[in-house]
């Protein structure tokens, strides 16, 4: 076997496929839940220019779920509860955009090195702390899936109930705020929205690679439409496609997940991008002629 060979047979291997596949229905669940967490967060994500809040949110439910890790407790709950840690840090003392930048800024590396702290007194199997960076999805248990289903419901019906106020908030937020919206409440609920969905993303692709999740699906919808009822379902079908096509690709392989979903949702994009790209000539085109 050649090298390329057995690099390549490392990245696919299809052995003993339909046997695997029986192992991760959990995971594949599970994965449906994520997408739609993830790519209806995600809209709200791009239009409230926050997806470096997105990945400073994961440093810290990275953090939470080192320290689980170390003490033996769930390593969902421990990313979750980092997660909001970190939202409502940047919620409550970032309310404009040049601050809520600098709190990032701070939070970012801060969690970081407490997540390296706790994994490096972690004494246990090393896969465990390198799962926490890049994902590990495929291994979801039933009490990961039972947390994880839970939050994904939480997160859904609180996007529900502020889906249109928060729209409107996000489009206009000083019409909004004339018009007795509560903007700032919206502002705050949000964040804690969105620490959920960042700590459920986090054990798809790990917290190095969240925006793959949160940020990409909603930005290729982006390319391609702008109707409001058009972009998420673009962005969920998206993030869904993502995470779906990266656990099947992984099943048989011993590389982790997070590859495969972050170069699926970059595949996505990347059409997207050109489609859009000639959307927008041809319509060009079009009232050049008009016009002549």
């Amino acid at each position: 076997m050649t090298l390329a060979d057995g690099i390549w047979h490392q990245i696919f291997d299809f052995t003993d496929y339909g046997e695997l596949l029986t192992l991760v229905r959990n995971s594949l669940v599970a994965g449906v839940a994520l997408g739609l967490v993830g790519g209806l967060a995600g809209v709200f994500v791009l239009m409230r220019d926050l997806p470096f809040a997105v990945h400073g949110i994961s440093e810290l439910s990275f953090a939470g779920a080192s320290a689980a890790l170390l003490l033996g407790a769930n390593i969902v709950a421990g990313s979750i509860a980092g997660s909001l840690l970190a939202a409502g840090a940047i919620g409550v003392l970032g309310t404009r955009a040049r601050d809520r930048n600098s709190v990032i800024g701070i939070i970012m590396p801060f969690g970081l090195g407490l997540g390296v702290l706790f994994l490096a007194l972690y004494k246990g199997r090393a896969a465990n702390k390198f799962g926490l960076l890049t994902g590990q999805i495929v291994a979801v248990d039933t009490p990961q899936m039972s947390w994880l289903l839970g939050t994904s419901v939480l997160v859904l019906i609180a996007l529900a109930v502020m889906w249109r106020p928060l729209t409107f908030a996000s489009t206009d937020p000083d019409v909004a705020e004339a018009r007795g919206v509560p903007v700032r409440a919206l502002s705050f609920a949000f964040m804690l929205v969105l620490g959920l969905a960042v700590a459920l993303s986090v054990q798809v692709v790990g917290a190095l690679l969240v925006l793959t999740l949160v940020v990409t699906p909603a930005a290729a919808a982006a390319r391609v439409t702008a109707s409001p009822v058009l972009l998420p379902v673009l962005s969920v079908l998206f993030a869904v496609a993502s995470i779906e096509g990266g656990i099947l690709l992984a099943l048989g392989s011993s590389i982790p997940i997070s590859p495969y979903v972050t170069t699926i949702s970059f595949g996505i994009y990347a059409v997207c991008r050109v489609a859009g790209g000639y959307r927008t000539r041809r319509w060009g085109a079009r009232r050049a002629a008009v016009a002549v």
